[in-house]
């Protein structure tokens, strides 16, 4: 009396030796961006966090004022669709929370590294 192997998975699984085999049609390969690769040519600039930043208080900015003037329109009863203003209010709302939010982070890792033995 002889007992057949136990034949392996195809596909995925747990293959003996080689651990978990990935799903099919999943690549091991990480996909690639601009940041990855080094700016050799100087075709493209790269920003500071600071100038990002920056350029994203400008855009919760921008954003606030264009809320402010639907809220204008809509007291006075010039703006036709009140849902623009409630959609815009609630963009703007979310932004400031998340530059809140991440001025807490930066505040609280600034406050860690200072807390940090020499």
């Amino acid at each position: 009396m002889s007992i057949a192997p136990i034949p392996s998975p195809s596909g995925f699984g747990i293959a003996p030796g080689f651990g978990i085999n990935p799903a099919y049609g999943v690549a091991a390969n990480v996909a690639r961006t601009s940041l990855d690769t080094p700016n050799v040519g100087g075709a493209q600039s790269v920003q500071s966090f600071g100038q990002v930043l920056a350029d994203k208080l400008m855009d919760l900015s921008a954003m606030q004022q264009r809320t402010d003037g639907l809220a204008i329109k809509a007291a006075t009863g010039d703006l036709r669709d009140i849902h623009e203003y409630t959609i815009a209010a609630n963009q703007s709302g979310v932004a400031t929370s998340l530059v809140v939010n991440v001025r807490n982070k930066m505040v609280e890792s600034f406050n860690e590294i200072m807390r940090m033995p020499l």
